[in-house]
């Protein structure tokens, strides 16, 4: 039996994780601001909800008061918002508000390192404890991307899993960085790998593939830590 917590759970990948890689009898507990749906699964796995906007400072106290004295197995942080549009053709840096910019900084990278700093001790307290932090492929080099903060964040999060390996060698904790391309994550993980396929027609991730990669992660033994892995879709041209 094995407890998680999942942060960025309410739908898409984050979602996909508090579904498919938990086993029954484990404990899953759920960082999300909305009420995540995996809550009304009848599956033998067991799911606390944590109420938390990752956006306030104060959210990591919060999850850790909720956890009390808690070991922890697997921390998965999923959490990552972009820039207003910044996905769009028409999409400029220039138009970028301050505000919108340090909110996006707290979220994906203050959050990340203030939420992991205070669950360390919960993690220690597992035989062999694992760190996951979704990253992007946009922070890796040439993504040829041109949303500044976005890709300065997901840059921050691959320098995050490096110090953060060296800082939790000696307690076993291994520290995994994941950089996914564009995925799926508009098809719900309950609708299965076949469709994600078809609506995409194979140029999206199914948010399947990256479930399969955290639960091998998970399942190696304390003597393995896999640093890094970047998993573009293959028809992605920019990656």
């Amino acid at each position: 039996m094995k407890t998680y917590i999942v942060f960025g759970a309410s739908k898409g990948l984050g979602d996909a994780f508090v579904r498919g890689v938990p086993q029954q009898g484990d404990k899953v507990w759920v960082v999300a601001r909305s009420r995540p749906k995996s809550l009304d699964l009848e599956d033998c796995i067991h799911r606390e909800w944590i109420p938390a906007d990752l956006s306030d400072l104060h959210s990591a106290t919060l999850v850790k008061d909720k956890l009390q004295n808690e070991s922890l197995d697997v921390l998965i942080y999923n959490v990552g918002v972009w820039e207003k549009e910044g996905f769009e053709e028409h999409y400029t840096f220039d138009n970028d508000e301050p505000a919108d910019i340090s909110k996006l900084i707290q979220v994906n990278i203050t959050s990340a390192i203030v939420c992991i700093q205070a669950l360390l001790p919960h993690l220690r307290k597992a035989d062999a404890g694992k760190i996951i932090l979704i990253g992007s492929t946009a922070g890796l080099n040439n993504a040829n991307s041109s949303q500044v903060s976005f890709v300065a964040s997901k840059f921050a999060i691959r320098g995050i899993s490096e110090a953060l390996r060296e800082h939790t060698r000696e307690d076993g904790i291994a520290v995994t960085c994941i950089n996914p391309g564009e995925l799926a994550a508009e098809i719900p993980y309950e609708e299965g790998a076949d469709r994600a396929l078809s609506v995409y027609n194979g140029t999206r991730i199914p948010l399947q593939d990256i479930v399969s990669l955290v639960k091998c992660i998970v399942s190696l033994s304390r003597a393995a830590c896999v640093k890094e892995i970047n998993i573009p879709a293959l028809l992605d041209a920019n990656t």
